[in-house]
This record gives structure tokens, sequence and C-alpha cells, in this order.
């Protein structure tokens, strides 16, 4: 069945959401158009470009996350420079091996820019901190003076990966001065709204795959120091704007995977941390299978929308 798919961030903890990916692609269930932020844009993107669900648990598995943090190198090898560098660089890491990943695992599908993509296959969520607002890409960069057909997806991806303070932001040079792009997450963690029309209708369902639980289930945050209050602050940022939107009907039709054990930045997973989201996000994806029912035809799945 076609359908439009909609992966949230979490970081490493999407993990989770591959192994519920590879169920419905067992069940027959292929993505027409993808969208995601942060981690979740990463996903969209892979399985854009033509990766299995099988391809991609095989290149996560065989990866050394740890490998793709690269610190900036410094004169004075002092812990305290890490810290004068984050205040002047803001943030830990360049994320240039990131990016260089990126590129080199779509380059095996032969997938580079949004033009090697079919026109509006990939949307990915960015935050634009200078002109604080939310950047759709490739939808958006026009706006910037910026061809979407030569534009690189590893750049795209990222841009929507740069966790606040974890990774340098994206300067995106436009015109004679640049924009500051960070973690969509900031702005959109889970963009279902994508893909709605102006009328509200969709043209096909619209399958989202969450890593949170549902409304009943969510609690609050324990905050007892520094490092909580900013984990807090950054985790209700990004799902404010997409609270607001998430109703009774549309939890309906989101897989809802609850990974309370992991850190989004825990970049030392264990081969059985990594299995373990993967069975999490499988476990999730057939028990929510076992009750989504969609429509017969797009008629009737407009009208429950109207």
């Amino acid at each position: 069945m076609l359908i439009d798919g909609v992966f949230s961030g979490g970081g490493l903890k999407d993990f989770a959401l591959v192994g519920a990916y590879q169920v419905l692609e067992e069940k027959g269930y292929s993505f027409h158009r993808l969208a995601g932020t942060s981690a979740g844009a990463i996903l969209a993107c892979f399985i854009a470009a033509g990766y299995s669900g099988k391809e991609i648990e095989a290149m996560l598995e065989g990866q050394d996350f740890q490998e793709l943090l690269d610190p900036r190198k410094t004169i004075i090898p002092l812990p305290i420079m890490k810290w004068f560098l984050l205040y002047f660089r803001m943030g830990l890491y360049q994320g240039k091996a990131l990016e260089n990943w990126f590129m080199e695992k779509l380059a095996v599908k032969g997938v580079y820019t949004f033009g090697d993509l079919p026109d509006g296959k990939l949307k990915i969520i960015a935050s634009d901190l200078t002109n604080g607002k939310m950047m759709v890409l490739p939808d958006d960069l026009a706006q910037y003076g910026i061809s979407a057909e030569t534009f690189p997806l590893a750049r795209a991806l990222r841009m929507s990966c740069g966790i606040p303070f974890f990774f340098e932001p994206v300067k995106l040079k436009v015109g004679f001065g640049e924009t500051i792009v960070v973690d969509g997450g900031v702005l959109s963690n889970f963009p279902m709204w994508l893909f709605d029309e102006q009328d509200g209708h969709r043209q096909r369902p619209v399958l989202g795959l969450k890593i949170s639980r549902g409304h009943e289930e969510s609690h609050g945050h324990k905050i007892d120091n520094a490092l909580n209050l900013f984990e807090a602050l950054f985790s209700t940022m990004k799902n404010a704007h997409d609270e607001k939107y998430i109703s009774r009907k549309h939890e309906k039709n989101i897989i809802f995977i609850p990974v309370d054990d992991y850190n989004a930045t825990q970049f030392d997973l264990t081969q059985e941390m990594k299995e373990a989201l993967l069975e999490k996000g499988r476990s999730c994806a057939v028990q929510f299978l076992k009750k989504w029912s969609t429509p017969i035809d797009i008629k009737s799945y407009q009208t429950l929308y109207r």
C-alpha cells in the first residue's frame, strides 16, 4: 500500500524507527513521500534514496558513531580549551565528519542533491536562528537565493541534525551575509502537518513514526541540575509546536515508540543496545498494525479530515 511517512527526531534513539520501518516494509507498505526532522530526516532521506530496511540496519550496526564526533584541534591541549571553543564556535563538534558520512552513504545509491530525487519526494526540517523561522527543505531554499536542484542532501541533513551546542551550527551563505541554522527539532521535531493540503485533506494516508509516548502516557521532567534543565528545555522546545497539532484524531495514525532508557546523543551505543532499539521499534510497529485501519480509498479518507 502506498502511504506518506513522517519520522520524528530522536538522535541515536531513532534506531527504533528503523525496526518499525522494517515491519512496514515486510507488510507491503511503501512511502510515496517522506518527511523528517534531525535523525528522522536521516532515515527519511535514506529510504528516499532507495535503501531497504535491512540495508539501513546493516549500515548503522557496522558504524562506530563515535568516529563521527570531530572536535576541533587546539594548540593548547588543556580541557578548558574545549569550553573556550564552544563559546566561539557554538558547538563541541564540527559536524564535518557527520556530513561526509551522509555524502558517502547517499553516493552508494547515486543520490547527491535534491535534484536526484523525484519532485516532492523528501522534505527536511531545519531551524533558521538568524531570522527566527522554520525551514522546510528544499521548499524554502529559494528564499535564500539557493537552487534546490543542486543543494547537497548531505548538507541539508547536517543542518537538520545540528543539535545546539553539541554540533557547530551550519553557516549558510546568503548574499553578503550568513544565516545560522541548527537542528530542526528546535521548531518542529515531528512535522506530521507537512502533508496536509490547504483544504485540510490528504492525498493518501499519512503514517507517523515517533520516538515518544502518546498523550496519555507522557510524563514530566525531573530537574535537579543545570544539565537536567537544558534537557528539559530542549525537549519542551522541540515538542511544543507539534503537540498543538497532534490530537486524538491524529494519534491513531502514529506509531509511538517509547525508549526512555537511552539518550539522544549516546554515540557509544553497543551492538546489544542497537539491537534492543531495533527490536523495540519492530514490536511497537507490529502491535500498531494489528489495530490500524487504513481507508479503502482516498475519497473516504479525506472525509475523515473535513
